[in-house]
C-alpha cells in the first residue's frame, strides 16, 4: 500500500520564527511591528472597562458601561434610513440598541429572548436611554466578567481586536521582559521594573485608577516614556560620538580674508553674532566634523555669519557648498554671498536645476577643478555630477527641508584628496525650536542662537482683518505704494493642488492690475522659470515695481527694505511658522512696517488658536513654542520626512522632567554599562538606530 504524502501547511499558515502567520505578519508591519518585541511594545491606545455589569437603572449618558439582560423586542426599521433597533431589559429597566450597520449574525444575536451583554456609551435618544453600535456578546450560564482593564489597541483594516490582543498575549509569554537598566536608574525616579510595567498597561487590574492608565500619568506609563526618551538620548549620543571619531580638515583661523570682508561692511556685527561666530571658528579648527545648528530668528543676521565661517574655509584652500530648499533662497544667497565675496577676490558659483545645460557644465568643471571656492545652490547639489575638489565645509539652510538621504549625499560629496575627509557641517534655521525639541531631536549637534536683531529694526505691527473689510485694505496698500513703499500681496495656500493654487495666483494678479491701474503690479510664482522670476524679484528689489502678487515662495530669502506693506490671503490657512517667515519680509528698512492677516469666517478653533498666537507674539521662539502644543514635533520639524526618531508615548510639552532625567542618564551609561546601553537601544529602536540621524 503506498504511503500518504505528507501534506503541507498553506503558505500564508505557516508561522514565522516569531510565531505569527505571514498573513498576520503583513497586517501588523503596516503598524510598525516586525518582531516579538514590536509587540511587547505595541501598547493600548485606551482602556474599556468591562470589570462591573452594572444595573441599567444605573445608566449615565456619556459613560461606557458594561450591561447584561434580555432582548425584549428587535425590528428593522427602514426611516428615517435602515436601522436594528432592539430592546434591552433587565431587573431594573430598559436600554435602547441601534445598529446602524449591522450584519445577519448582529440580528440573530439580538433575537427576541435572547440573553446578551452589551458594552458601550450610553446617549440620550428620543425613546429614552440608549447605546449605538454597542459591543454585544451572547450570554451563557456563568459567563465570568473581565477581571482587568479591556485594552484597546492601535490596530489596521483587517486586523480586529481580538486577533490582536491574543497576538500579544503570546509575545509576552514568549518574549523575557529581561530588566536592562541597573536599579538605581529607574528606582531614583520611582518607577517599577520593565516587566511590572508592560505587563500593567497590557492587562491592568481593575483597582487601577482608570484616569491614570488614560492620561498615561500612571508609574508603568511613566516607564515606557523614559525608557522612550532614554533610547532617543543614547542613540543621539552614540552619533555624536560616531562624528567626532570622523577626521574633517582642521581649518586655521588665518584672518586676512575674514578681517577684509570685516572692514567692509556697512554695518557691526552683534554680540550674540559674534559670539556665535566665535564658536563656529572654533569647531572649524578640529580634527573631526562640526554638526553645529545655527538659529536665528528671521532677520537675525545668520547668512553673514555664515559667509565669514566660509571664508575662514576657503583661507585653508577648501571650497565651501551653501544649500537651501528653494531657487529664491539659493539665489538670495547666491547675491549675497558674490556682493561679499567677489571683492575679495573668491569666485563663487551658482547652480540650480533650472540654469542651462551649457552653463551648468561649466559651473561643473570650475567647482571640480577647484577654481569656483563656493558654490550655492538648490538640492541640484545633490547631483552625481557635482565633485568638489576639496570640500571642506557645507552650510545647510533651512536644513529640517531636506530629506536624510539628500542631506547624505552631500556630505559624501568626498571629490579627491584632501577631501576624502568629511566635510564640516553648518545648518542653519530661521523655524527658532524650542528648548524641549533641541533637547530631544537635536542632542546630537551642537546648537548656537542668535538671540537679538541687529539694531534700526523697526517692530512690525499685526493685524486680523475679516475678508468683509477687504476694500479697507486695497485702500490701506494704495496709499502705502503712492507714499513711496512698496508691498507684498500672497495668495492663499491651497496644498490640495499646485496648479488650483497658481491660478489662484494669476487671477489675483489680474485683479489687483485693475484695481491698481496707477500701480506697477508684479508676479512671482513657483512655476516660473528661473530668469523670469529672477527678473521680477530684481525689479522688486530695485524698486521698479510697487506691489508684488506672490504664492508662498516668497518665505524666505527674499530682502527689500523698502517693503513695509504685506496683505497674506487667507492667513486662517497656513501653519504658524510660515506665517511667521512670511511677516518677516517686511520690518527689514527704517519705516514702520505692517503685516495684515486677511482670514475668511468661520473660523476653525485651530485656525482661531493659530491667529491668536501669531497676532500676540512677534517672538519666534515663543511662538515655536506654541506651535509645538498646537502640531506636535513631527509636523513642526519636518520630521517624518527627516530622518528623526519620532516618539510614540512620551509628550515632550508634558514629560519635560523625563526627559531631563534621561539626557542626565545616557552619557554616564554609556561609558559605565555600555552593553546596557546597546541593549537599551536594540529594544526600542531595532535597526532603526542606524539610520535615524546624519
Amino acid at each position: 500500500m503506498a504511503r500518504a504524502t505528507p501534506q503541507t501547511e498553506p503558505a500564508s499558515r505557516q508561522r514565522l520564527d516569531w510565531g505569527v502567520t505571514p498573513a498576520l505578519a503583513a497586517l501588523l508591519a503596516k503598524l510598525g511591528i516586525h518582531s516579538r518585541y514590536d509587540l511587547v511594545l505595541h501598547l493600548p491606545l485606551r482602556y474599556d472597562d468591562e470589570t462591573q455589569v452594572w444595573p441599567i437603572a444605573e445608566a449615565i449618558p456619556g459613560e461606557e458601561l458594561l450591561f447584561q439582560g434580555t432582548v425584549v423586542d428587535a425590528n428593522i426599521q427602514y426611516r428615517p434610513r435602515r436601522q436594528l433597533v432592539c430592546r434591552l431589559r433587565d431587573d431594573s429597566g430598559e436600554l435602547t440598541l441601534r445598529f446602524l450597520n449591522f450584519y445577519p449574525n448582529i440580528v440573530k444575536m439580538l433575537a427576541v429572548d435572547q440573553r446578551v451583554r452589551v458594552y458601550g456609551m450610553v446617549r440620550s435618544g428620543h425613546l429614552g436611554l440608549e447605546m449605538v453600535h454597542p459591543r454585544c456578546r451572547a450570554l451563557t450560564e456563568g459567563m465570568p466578567v473581565a477581571q482587568a482593564l479591556t485594552p484597546v489597541y492601535p490596530t489596521t483594516a483587517g486586523l480586529g481586536q481580538d486577533r490582536l490582543r491574543q497576538a500579544i498575549a503570546r509575545a509576552l509569554v514568549a518574549e523575557p521582559l529581561s530588566e536592562q537598566l541597573p536599579p538605581a536608574v529607574y528606582t531614583a525616579l520611582g518607577l517599577p521594573t520593565f516587566a511590572e510595567a508592560v505587563r500593567l498597561l497590557h492587562h491592568p487590574p481593575p483597582n487601577v485608577a482608570v484616569e491614570t492608565l488614560q492620561g498615561r500619568t500612571h508609574p508603568a506609563w511613566r516607564r515606557m516614556k523614559f525608557d522612550e526618551l532614554l533610547a532617543q538620548q543614547l542613540s543621539m549620543r552614540v552619533h555624536y560620538q560616531r562624528r567626532r571619531e570622523a577626521t574633517a580638515p582642521a581649518l586655521r583661523v588665518r584672518g586676512h580674508l575674514v578681517d577684509a570682508l570685516m572692514r567692509a561692511l556697512p554695518f557691526q556685527l552683534t554680540a550674540a553674532q559674534n559670539t556665535v561666530l566665535a564658536r563656529i571658528r572654533e569647531d572649524l579648527t578640529q580634527t573631526h566634523p562640526m554638526q553645529r545648528l545655527l538659529q536665528g530668528d528671521v532677520g537675525s543676521g545668520k547668512t553673514i555669519v555664515a559667509a565669514l565661517a566660509a571664508l575662514q574655509c576657503v583661507e585653508n584652500g577648501y571650497q565651501v557648498a551653501v544649500m537651501a530648499p528653494t531657487e529664491i533662497l539659493a539665489e538670495q544667497h547666491y547675491r549675497k554671498f558674490s556682493a561679499w565675496l567677489a571683492p575679495l577676490g573668491i569666485e563663487v558659483a551658482w547652480f540650480s536645476g533650472s540654469l542651462k545645460k551649457s552653463l551648468k557644465n561649466q559651473y561643473i568643471d570650475r567647482i571640480a577643478q577647484g577654481q569656483a571656492a563656493v558654490a550655492v545652490g538648490t538640492h541640484a547639489l545633490f547631483q552625481d555630477d557635482v565633485v568638489f575638489q576639496s570640500l571642506g565645509l557645507a552650510v545647510i539652510d533651512e536644513q529640517h527641508r531636506f530629506g536624510v538621504h539628500q542631506r547624505l549625499a552631500l556630505r559624501l560629496k568626498s571629490g579627491q584628496g584632501k577631501a576624502a575627509r568629511q566635510p564640516h557641517q553648518l545648518m542653519m534655521s530661521a523655524t527658532p525650536i524650542p528648548r524641549t525639541l533641541a533637547m530631544s531631536y537635536y542632542a546630537d549637534l551642537d546648537v548656537s542662537v542668535i538671540d537679538e536683531l541687529p539694531p534700526g529694526r523697526t517692530p512690525i505691527v499685526t493685524k486680523l482683518v475679516a475678508e468683509e473689510r477687504r476694500d479697507e485694505v486695497i485702500g490701506r496698500v494704495r496709499d502705502a505704494c503712492m507714499q513711496g513703499c512698496q508691498a507684498y500681496w500672497v495668495c492663499p495656500l491651497i496644498e490640495e493642488s499646485e496648479t488650483l493654487q497658481l491660478q489662484t495666483a494669476l487671477d489675483t494678479y489680474a485683479y489687483l492690475q485693475d484695481t491698481f491701474p496707477e500701480l506697477r503690479v508684479g508676479l512671482v510664482h513657483g512655476r516660473l522659470k528661473g530668469a523670469e522670476k529672477q527678473q521680477v524679484m530684481a525689479a522688486f528689489s530695485s524698486g521698479e515695481l510697487q506691489l508684488l502678487v506672490a504664492t508662498t515662495v516668497i518665505e524666505v530669502g527674499v530682502d527689500v527694505p523698502n517693503a513695509s506693506l504685506m496683505v497674506i490671503e487667507h492667513a486662517e490657512r497656513m501653519g504658524l511658522s510660515q506665517l511667521h517667515q512670511l511677516r518677516g519680509r517686511v520690518g527689514r528698512g527704517a519705516a514702520e512696517s505692517t503685516c495684515i492677516l486677511l482670514y475668511q469666517q468661520p473660523l476653525s478653533p485651530l485656525a482661531r488658536a493659530r491667529l491668536k498666537v501669531i497676532y500676540e507674539n512677534t517672538d519666534g521662539f515663543e511662538i515655536a513654542r506654541q506651535d509645538l502644543q498646537i502640531r506636535g514635533p513631527g509636523e513642526l520639524l519636518g520630521a517624518r520626512q527627516s530622518g528623526l526618531p519620532m516618539l510614540r508615548f512620551a509628550d515632550l510639552a508634558l514629560d519635560l522632567d523625563l526627559l531631563d532625567a534621561a539626557r542626565a542618564v545616557a552619557e554616564p551609561l554609556l561609558r559605565e554599562e555600555p552593553s546596557a546601553a546597546q541593549a537599551h537601544l536594540a529594544r526600542w529602536l531595532g535597526t532603526r538606530h542606524d539610520y535615524l540621524k546624519v
